[in-house]
């Protein structure tokens, strides 16, 4: 399946949900803000999302320092 992650196209497999993406992408154990289609999504539902096909998506990490 082809979406566009952060400005880049990219191929998944079929039927992952957010969650099953930041796990493949080493992000899950991070804070992390999703926005799909211009909308943030909420982190409690992140295991329920299942992504389509064409989905458009920004990830945002938080970084600290100073």
């Amino acid at each position: 399946m082809k979406l566009t992650i952060n400005d880049e196209p990219t191929e998944i497999p079929d039927g992952l949900t957010i969650q099953q993406l930041l796990e493949r992408l080493e992000l899950a154990n991070r804070h992390v803000a999703v926005e799909r289609n211009r909308h943030i999504v909420p982190y409690r539902t992140f295991a329920n999302v299942r992504l389509e096909e064409g989905d458009s998506l920004e990830l945002v990490t938080l970084v600290g320092g100073g």
